[in-house]
């Protein structure tokens, strides 16, 4: 990303720093995360919604449309609820039912519509979706809190918090489809939409149209189970909830597979650090708000649950920077002389790693007239970077690998450590999957998702290439083709590279998990396994009905005695 602004002094970090696994790991949601733009535009653009259908009976059993009305368009989400036995609850791909379902629809759908996706959605992959439909999901009940809530709310009881903050939502998604899966439209029919141009907004909406129909769910399954004394939740109760996600290795190989793309938001990201850490002085009032919000963080860091070793151990750093940091805060000169630039490299030996890339993200909060613009610089056209230059020459290319791989072409990837995974696809599911090489015959079926071994192979033969230009290399070394794009992509993309080995026996797929949900806007990660990983999406965000007159960009972290929503 070219640098807009004369006065950005302190340049972007190192793209060594920043793309390892370890402290992609580590990345937390911010300003530029997609939830957090989405609802900056409904807001902005003043977008209106309704419930045009709530047809649900006393079993659960029925089906409603939630439109939301833009400037130009509308889009509907058709919710499809299920009364599904306990022993068929599964967060697994290979499961076949799910307490709900979903699509938004491109448009508003007419009771034919809905007739047809009722013989459809709620069979997800064994059903059929057509070009007007944008997504497609679907959702299980949290087993903690679904019947304690409506158990709680037909008693004309408010939920207690404690057991709210212990899971923060009443269903998790277990996939949100897009872009042209199982018939639904491919992007390209969206993405020259203002409204959809932004990473994931097809599917941001989704989620959060599904977070409002599951809470108006819960409310009226107890209004039916007991209409004399049965209660709505209360407001300020009912933003504490948000819609859970249960995301495994089909996850991991997006940051692989679109190096451009990833490239642009982490540049989004970092370019916003820079600037904020460029900035000569701060007002009074931004340094009152960025001692309020990294409060706030401390408090949503005490929230945080996890049972997971790793997790666990993430948690007790965090916990520690953040006590760290605001202690430090009480004392630290934050009004001039580069102030942000001087706590950041403070914090550099201060904070692990985890604590450093919270304080990437609280910083940009008082800063959204710097921020929230490069929001703009997130999307890619990939394709147009796919055309590998065969006329670059054999030298560039050895100097970009040398550049780029430096890190790779010092590992021994004879080893059995440094080549103990491997990548492949499911037969049953056509999902990603990681095995172990040595135990298991998948060796044949691995996929291209280490680029850092590749690039080593290739640099093998071409130092023993003459120079000229590479489509002579490649003629002779087809198989190279992956990583001479990949480098070619990466010489104009400084992140578009992960700077790590991702099949060693070490490696931790969450990683590469966390990184993507966080630039969603998740928090509280729980990971179950080193493969797959629960968060929450839209916890404390307001709902459609009070987007107008809410908050719709300071909501992630919540809020301190003196505040309110």
């Amino acid at each position: 990303m070219q640098n807009p602004d004369p006065t950005r002094t302190i340049a972007p970090r190192d793209p060594n720093v920043v793309m390892r696994l370890e402290r992609m790991g580590s990345f937390h949601q911010s300003r530029l995360s997609f939830m957090r733009v989405l609802l900056r535009r409904l807001k902005s653009e003043s977008w209106t919604f309704e419930r045009s259908v709530f047809d649900i009976n006393e079993r659960g059993v029925g089906r409603a449309v939630y439109t939301a009305h833009g400037p130009e368009r509308s889009y509907s989400l058709v919710a499809f609820a299920n009364d599904l036995p306990p022993e068929k609850r599964s967060d697994r791909v290979i499961a076949t039912e799910w307490d709900a379902t979903f699509t938004l629809f491109d448009g508003v759908p007419t009771e034919e519509d809905v007739d047809r996706l009722s013989r459809n959605v709620p069979k997800q992959e064994a059903g059929r979706v057509s070009e007007k439909e944008l997504s497609l999901s679907r959702a299980n009940r949290s087993v903690r809190l679904w019947d304690y809530v409506v158990g709680m709310l037909s008693k004309g009881q408010q939920p207690d918090l404690e057991k709210i903050e212990d899971v923060g939502y009443l269903m998790r998604t277990t996939a949100v489809y897009g872009s042209g899966k199982f018939g639904a439209a491919d992007r390209e029919q969206s993405s020259h939409r203002s409204e959809c141009q932004g990473p994931f907004q097809i599917e941001m909406l989704s989620v959060f149209l599904t977070r409002a129909f599951v809470m108006d769910l819960v409310e009226h399954m107890a209004k039916l189970r007991a209409p004399d004394t049965a209660v709505a939740l209360d407001p300020a109760l009912r933003r504490r909830f948000g819609i859970g996600n249960s995301t495994g290795l089909g996850m991991a190989p997006f940051l692989l597979n679109h190096p451009a793309l990833i490239s642009n938001w982490i540049s989004a990201r970092e370019e916003a650090l820079a600037r904020i850490r460029s900035l000569p002085s701060a007002t009074d009032d931004e340094a009152l708000a960025f001692r309020r919000i990294a409060a706030r963080a401390q408090l949503h860091s005490d929230y945080w649950t996890s049972e997971h070793p790793v997790q666990i151990e993430k948690l007790k750093h965090l916990r520690a920077d953040m006590e760290t940091l605001c202690s430090h805060l009480e004392t630290a000169d934050l009004a001039s002389n580069l102030p942000w630039n001087r706590l950041w490299l403070w914090a550099e030996t201060a904070l692990s790693v985890e604590g450093q890339e919270q304080l990437a993200s609280i910083l940009m909060e008082p800063y959204g007239g710097l921020v929230d613009g490069l929001s703009c610089c997130m999307s890619a056209d990939e394709a147009h970077f796919y055309r590998i230059d065969g006329s670059m020459s054999i030298a560039t290319l050895k100097a970009l690998i040398e550049d780029i791989y430096a890190w790779a072409l010092e590992i021994d990837w004879t080893s059995r450590d440094a080549q103990a995974r491997v990548w492949y696809v499911s037969e049953e599911k056509l999902e990603p999957r990681m095995g172990e090489r040595f135990d298991e015959p998948i060796e044949p079926y691995e996929q291209p998702l280490c680029p850092g071994r590749d690039a080593a192979r290739m640099y093998a033969d071409l130092k023993g290439f003459a120079d000229g230009p590479v489509a002579i290399f490649l003629l002779r070394h087809p198989e190279h083709r992956h990583v001479v794009r990949r480098a070619q992509i990466a010489a104009k993309h400084p992140y578009a590279e992960i700077r790590d080995n991702t099949i060693s026996s070490d490696v931790m797929p969450i990683d590469l998990l966390r990184a993507k949900l966080s630039f969603f806007g998740a928090c509280h990660f729980d990971p179950r396994s080193d493969r797959w990983v629960r968060i929450n999406m839209f916890q404390h965000a307001p709902f459609p009905h009070e987007l107008a007159s809410g908050n719709a960009d300071d909501w992630t972290y919540p809020y301190l005695s003196d505040q309110s929503a």
